[in-house]
């Protein structure tokens, strides 16, 4: 039976935007422009209390969590109690899994899951910023820290606030199929599905080292992006030997010299890309990378975009 009942299962506190996501997705009625109606129901434990919410207001929700009983999704949207879930809230999200129904989290929502058990075995994500520590309390869980969401058996798992969009679209259209889910996308005037994934919003800072030992090739290295690097050219600047600069490299940073110039080089990338008209292939030059065709490979590895697309998702406002 294809998606018709929907319970959201609210917290206190409520991350308004998660929510709202949820709710323009499938709390609007859009059958006038052919999309099926959906049963939404907002459910809390304590239902009739206010909860608080984003800007000092409040929202009340006028249904227990018994409404969630036969829903087909349950949806359970961010919020800082989610973190450290109610028991009654986790035997919810056990209830919808045991009996195949859907369950779907939008950012810090995926530790609700977590805590109920059911992410145990199955990938899923979460905001980028909670990915490590998400796999640190449910290490059984496959968490992807890149996508936008992630979709194991009945349980689809969305990355920070609008990323929900994302994951709730995939549902419609894995339920009503892709015209339904494009209908929903053109009301909310968004894509109806994103290419890349977190990549393209995470920064890759300067490593803070555990000692002042390779601090100035850091930093030298940040300077000289647009000249080659090698271990030995490094090690000689460290007054080190080839091997033991490598092996000091890996214990101050957690990776090799080659992956952290690379990285660096991406991350100048993005901020060239996004703040200048420079073109691809002059952005490519000055970073290190020489052709437009290298840095099109590792900056889509790094970002799961290519630079052309990036540019126009970022590119600053004059």
């Amino acid at each position: 039976m294809a998606l018709r009942s929907v319970a959201v299962v609210l917290q206190d506190p409520v991350a308004v935007f998660e929510f709202g996501v949820l709710s323009e997705v499938f709390g609007i009625d859009r059958t006038d422009d052919g999309v099926p109606p959906f049963d939404f129901r907002v459910c809390t434990e304590r239902p009739g209390e206010p909860l608080r919410a984003n800007g000092g207001t409040t929202i009340v929700a006028g249904l227990g969590l018994d409404a969630a009983a036969d829903a087909d999704l349950v949806a359970i949207p961010a919020s800082d109690a989610a973190f450290d879930p109610s028991e009654a809230v986790k035997q919810v999200v056990r209830d919808a899994v045991e009996r195949g129904a859907w369950v779907l989290s939008v950012c810090s929502g995926a530790f609700t899951l977590g805590a109920a058990g059911v992410l145990d075995g199955r990938e899923c994500t979460t905001h980028w910023r909670h990915s490590e520590e998400l796999a640190t309390a449910y290490p059984l869980a496959k968490v992807n820290p890149d996508v936008l969401y992630a979709h194991d058996g009945s349980v689809i798992t969305s990355a920070g606030t609008a990323a929900g969009v994302d994951a709730c679209l995939h549902l419609v259209r894995a339920e009503h199929g892709g015209a339904v889910a494009n209908r929903i996308a053109r009301r909310m005037v968004v894509s109806p599905h994103r290419d890349g994934g977190q990549r393209q919003f995470i920064d890759r800072p300067v490593p803070v080292t555990e000692a002042d030992s390779l601090g100035p090739v850091l930093q030298w290295m940040l300077e000289h992006l647009d000249q080659p690097h090698t271990v030995e050219q490094l090690a000689r600047r460290a007054a080190m030997s080839g091997r033991t600069f490598a092996r000091r490299f890996v214990a101050e940073t957690g990776t090799t010299p080659h992956q952290w110039v690379t990285d660096q080089r991406v991350l100048r990338a993005r901020e060239l890309l996004e703040e200048t008209d420079l073109s691809i292939d002059q952005v490519a030059r000055d970073v290190g990378f020489g052709s437009a065709a290298l840095l099109r490979h590792h900056f889509a590895q790094c970002t799961g975009l290519t630079p052309t697309v990036f540019r126009t998702r970022h590119r600053s406002p004059a």
